[in-house]
């Protein structure tokens, strides 16, 4: 029998008022749970039976964040100050990541884990590329930061796929920065020597791989990193195309693109996320639709970084599936990540409805779980994971709408706030909008942003 974050078996009954089925919103819904699983699904069940824990709002799959850098959590606010670019914003989050030792990196991840927990989110993809102490020197634990993400995240009750990155260059034949040393293991082949330590129970831990980006793995060691990834077929991430200037320096250094040099060096395929994919030309798109190759769109921090807006509607036309994710957590919250890939499509467009609310829930959910390693996530079916989460219908935001509409007040107009409940495994990991497991969250993520700048 599967265990659960806690290490105790679950078997329980929730009784949802409204529940999103994948393709309608279906009143009185009852769901068996056993071994963590959804053992059962029964509809028209009007009222909760004896024994059943009810959830009142519009139950969904638990959502899952396809991007994050949990230390960027501590950035909220501050990288807001003045104006600048991606690269200016850039110096300042490698002076919050000097400052970050295990203990220090388990806390914020912790209370960021936590956070994400409140906002309906059960799963994490992490892109960690934060391995060593300041300098390059390896902790006595080679992955101390990564050991320190995986207990947060256990603590806070969500699921991680901790995708470990290769950064192993400033840029194309340059070495790593005075910042960056703490990001490098050298060479590829270091990297996945120190990687293959780290375990994982392809359930609540995944460990998958990463590819910081072309202009941070020389090329001739990126069939290295997809080697690995591939042997033990986890998923595989790269930040693809995110900056014009990674393009044009792409172009000088090897007379191709981003996509093309990563599509050479056997990196791109069904097990891979390219993130962002925001500067890509037809070609690019379609080396990743025709190999499968996934597209997360982190649209909080696109905009907020100035990044631009990716073509979205293409790669998904193409054969690239659609994910979501957090990414710098300018906020943590994926029902906007959802509307605002939606909305920034209609702002370039002037045309309304490219997706449904339906197709934007499953890349929030079911999209996102595949690209992390859990395709049969997402979903409110019997054999899936039993992960949930319950979206108020009574809130400021979403009163009014019919209940057949609960999927679109959900996408176009809930927030983070609005979720009640949120369920992992079959464990309640929020009731009423209170994380059971760690009391005061606000507080845990004030006390842990101080602790770096006091």
């Amino acid at each position: 029998m599967t265990t659960q974050p806690t290490g105790t078996p679950v078997a329980v009954t929730y009784w949802m008022s409204h529940a999103w089925l994948g393709t309608h919103v279906e009143p009185g819904v009852l769901l068996d749970v056993a071994g963590g699983r959804i053992a059962g699904v029964r509809t028209g069940v009007d009222t909760p039976p004896p024994g059943a824990t009810a959830l009142h709002g519009l139950t969904v799959p638990g959502l899952a964040n396809t991007h994050s850098h949990a230390f960027h959590r501590a950035l909220r606010s501050t990288v807001q100050v003045g104006s600048g670019t991606f690269w200016t914003w850039r110096e300042l989050m490698y002076r919050t990541a000097s400052r970050l030792t295990p203990d220090t990196y388990y806390d914020l991840a912790r209370a960021t884990y936590a956070e994400m927990a409140l906002a309906g989110i059960t799963a994490v993809g992490e892109f960690h590329y934060l391995h060593h102490a300041p300098g390059g020197t390896s902790y006595d634990d080679p992955n101390a930061m990564g050991e320190a993400l995986i207990a947060a995240a256990a603590e806070a009750g969500i699921r991680i796929t901790l995708l470990d990155t290769a950064y192993l260059a400033a840029g194309f034949g340059e070495k790593p920065s005075r910042h960056q040393l703490r990001f490098s293991d050298t060479t590829a082949d270091a990297w996945a020597e120190r990687a293959s330590l780290l375990k994982g129970d392809g359930d609540l831990v995944v460990i998958g791989a990463a590819v910081h980006s072309v202009r941070a793995v020389p090329a001739g060691q990126l069939a290295t990193v997809a080697r690995w990834a591939q042997e033990r077929a986890v998923p595989l991430h790269v930040h693809l195309s995110e900056q014009t200037a990674e393009n044009e320096a792409c172009l000088a250094a090897h007379g191709r693109t981003p996509a093309r040099l990563l599509a050479d060096h056997g990196v791109l395929g069904p097990h891979t996320t390219g993130i962002h994919n925001t500067h890509l030309t037809a070609e690019d798109i379609e080396l990743l639709g025709a190999s499968r190759t996934g597209t997360c769109m982190c649209p909080t921090t696109e905009r907020d970084l100035a990044d631009g807006i990716g073509p979205a509607t293409a790669l998904q036309g193409a054969g690239s599936p659609l994910s979501l994710g957090s990414d710098s957590h300018a906020v943590i919250d994926l029902f906007e990540e959802a509307r605002a890939m939606e909305l920034n499509e209609r702002l370039r467009t002037h045309v309304r409805g490219h997706w449904t609310a339906a197709a934007l829930l499953r890349a929030a959910s079911a999209q996102g779980h595949a690209a992390l390693g859990r395709p049969d996530a997402g979903v409110l079916e019997p054999g899936a994971p039993a992960d949930l989460a319950t979206v108020a219908l009574d809130s400021v935001r979403t009163a009014g709408p019919v209940p057949r509409l609960a999927a679109e007040a959900a996408v176009f107009a809930a927030t983070a706030a609005d979720v009640r409940h949120t369920v992992v495994a079959g464990r309640h990991i929020v009731r009423d909008g209170r994380h059971t497991r760690i009391d005061d969250v606000p507080g845990a993520l004030a006390s842990a942003v101080a602790a770096l700048y006091t």
